[in-house]
């Protein structure tokens, strides 16, 4: 039983109240053992780990009924009569329930495969060659079989065309002959008018005109026909792919109304809940009694599919549940049964997918050839493909020692050296630069100028800081007198102090520039080895989408089965603002008040909440709050007591809580 049917029958068994109390045996009581036939049968029902014999157990509890009779000797036989017969209705209804729900989805599980063959003209082609060997033989068995029923002999002059012509005449355009029909089978129910546009020369009334409008007119009739005849030309070509994706077509809409029928039974199922609940609840034995009576033959109605039929209920519900069981299937006696309840058309009509056989005929056919011939392909170039594969171990070791190791290496060498070393100039040598600068100019100074101690020492401090105002004045002094100050004075001293100045002011800029460098050295050992990152992160995602598949489970079940929930959650939010209209006259309606969600939209949107379930079992973390509360968001959606607009909250509130944390705002974009 699927765990949908479980939960919405779990609460059932919860109400049943067997008698908790047992009353003193009347002295000579003889329904002591009858007592103890019902308790061991309650017993015995209330054992989920073994499997209900449920037509068994009925017909234990008839015997029971024929022996004692319909009365019960006091209250506590009664009780056990009314938990029993509760307990074997509600087995049966949940037998009931899982059967449509599954013959439900495997109907839908078929229409969404035609569905998505059907968009895909790729799909489409690809399926047409997959079934070509069973139309062909289908063919074959119809030619045969006409051959002789008109007592002809097989003989291979009797499949030329125009012997097929003869033997399998068109008598209308608008209906397909025979053959037509073998190998397009769909086109019994849905003929197919086969139109071909023809082209027609230039009629003679084209040249009725002067000579120069009469060879335009000529020009342009030409023109159209042979238009035409390519436009006839392709469709011809096209014709067998445009009949296959009518039978797709055909077969997805099929589909469509047998899931419907299958939905608007599941929703009637599912109303009839709450007329079984009353019926355990009531407090009184007999009303309590009768509804459990009525509830009976009313699934007997819908499990025959006969919502026609006047309700008689004086027979008693044992007989109505007997006949439920055997309408079960898998029941014994089963077989002479007829039952509503699973659907004979999937194969009837042939609206089943093909064979994992008829689906793989291609790839096994083709496949080992050409595994075949790429496997001489590669052993004749086993030396370039060996000679490509050194080159491709050597292009991937450079890389990962150059462009990775290396790089890296050089990042923490760098943060372990912590930039004491420059990059350009060095600390050493601008300090040598500065110094001799300085001795230069307190030899001019104290020579020329004649300071003393005090003086000599602010000096310094000034050429530590840059400042040679007195050299400067001994240069603008000399500067007058320029060829004696040359020859006789301290010019040429003072000119040499001033290139010494100029080496010092580069090599303090080059040192500013050194300290810059050193503050970004980080950021560009990182700029030069983000590439090679970026590379590498590209290709361990694709590994990991290949290894957890994107296309397969991944977490939380992979974009597939979120772009598949997200179309769940759509359908189920367009159910309830557009319900869909039942064009069946049969599963209405059951119960005797009025519900807000008729049983085809109660059916459809239980189909796709059942998915919901099965995807939060097999995709989310057990014991996880996650998965708590998504299955109690699931559980609100499936109770038959919430009204539309309830429901509708709590869509809102699944996608307002579940819609980033399980993908599905990001599932529309995946383009499918």
């Amino acid at each position: 039983m699927s765990s949908f049917v479980s939960h919405l029958t779990s609460d059932l068994t919860e109400r049943i109240q067997p008698p908790t109390s047992v009353p003193p045996t009347p002295p000579g009581g003889s329904n002591v053992q009858p007592k103890e036939t019902l308790r061991g049968l309650f017993v015995q029902l209330n054992q989920p780990s073994q499997e209900q014999d449920t037509s068994h157990h009925l017909g234990t509890l008839q015997e029971y009924r024929d022996r004692q009779g319909a009365l019960a000797n006091d209250d506590e036989e009664a009780a056990l009569q009314r938990a029993v017969l509760g307990k074997l209705a509600i087995d049966l209804y949940g037998q009931a329930l899982d059967v449509v729900l599954e013959d439900a989805r495997r109907v839908e599980d078929e229409l969404e495969w035609w569905a998505d063959l059907e968009r895909s003209s790729s799909s489409v082609a690809l399926y047409f060659i997959q079934t070509l060997p069973l139309r062909l033989a289908t063919l074959g068995r119809t030619v045969v079989s006409t051959l002789r029923q008109h007592n002809l002999p097989i003989h291979p002059s009797l499949f030329t065309p125009a012997s097929l012509r003869r033997l399998f005449p068109s008598h209308s355009v608008l209906r397909p002959n025979a053959l037509t029909i073998a190998l397009f089978p769909h086109l019994h129910s849905q003929p197919y008018s086969i139109a071909l546009s023809i082209g027609h020369l230039p009629t003679a009334s084209a040249f009725a005109s002067s000579p120069g409008t009469t060879a335009r007119t000529a020009y342009t009739a030409c023109i159209s026909t042979f238009v035409g005849l390519g436009r006839t030309a392709a469709q011809v070509v096209t014709l067998p792919l445009d009949l296959t994706r009518g039978e797709c077509r055909y077969k997805h809409q099929r589909l469509q109304q047998l899931r419907d029928e299958r939905a608007e039974m599941l929703g009637s199922l599912v109303n009839m809940r709450d007329l079984l609940a009353s019926s355990l609840e009531d407090e009184s034995a007999e009303q309590g009694m009768a509804r459990l009576n009525e509830f009976s033959y009313t699934l007997q109605r819908l499990v025959r599919g006969d919502s026609q039929a006047a309700l008689d209920v004086s027979a008693g519900p044992i007989s109505a549940l007997q006949d439920i069981a055997a309408s079960l299937p898998g029941a014994a006696g089963s077989s002479a049964a007829v039952s509503a309840l699973q659907t004979s058309a999937l194969y009837a009509q042939d609206l089943v997918r093909p064979s994992r056989l008829t689906l793989l005929w291609p790839r096994l056919v083709f496949l080992p050839p050409l595994a075949l011939y790429a496997a001489k392909t590669a052993y004749a170039s086993r030396e370039s493909l060996y000679e490509l594969a050194l080159e491709a171990v050597e292009t991937i070791k450079g890389f990962w020692e150059q462009w990775l190791l290396e790089p890296f290496k050089d990042i923490i060498k760098t943060v372990r050296a912590g930039g004491e070393d420059g990059v350009i100039v060095s600390r050493e040598s601008v300090q040598a630069d500065l110094a001799s600068l300085e001795r230069m100019a307190l030899a001019l100074a104290q020579e020329k100028l004649h300071y003393d101690p005090a003086r000599m020492e602010a000096l310094s401090q000034q050429i530590r800081t840059g400042d040679l105002t007195p050299i400067m004045q001994l240069y603008e002094e000399d500067i007058k007198r320029p060829l004696k100050s040359a020859i006789a004075g301290s010019l040429i001293r003072t000119l040499f102090i001033q290139l010494q100045k100029a080496k010092v002011d580069i090599d303090q800029a080059l040192e500013g520039i050194d300290k810059l460098l050193k503050s970004q050295e980080l950021t560009f050992a990182f700029v030069g080895v983000a590439p090679a990152l970026a590379i590498v992160y590209a290709f361990g995602s694709y590994l990991r989408s290949v290894w957890t598949g994107e296309r397969g489970k991944g977490r939380y079940g992979g974009k597939k089965r979120h772009a598949s929930i997200w179309l769940k959650m759509r359908r189920i939010e367009r159910l309830l603002i557009a319900q869909p209209t039942s064009h069946h006259s049969h599963t209405r309606s059951t119960t005797s008040q009025p519900l807000s969600i008729p049983p085809l939209t109660s059916g459809l949107l239980l189909l796709s909440v059942s998915h919901l379930r099965a995807y939060a079992e097999r995709y989310l973390a057990a014991n996880s709050r996650l998965r708590e509360g998504f299955l109690e968001d699931v559980a609100d959606l499936e109770d038959p007591a919430l009204g539309r607009t309830e429901k509708l909250r709590v869509l809102d509130r699944m996608w307002r809580s579940w819609g980033e944390v399980l993908g599905w705002t990001k599932a529309g974009e995946s383009g499918r």
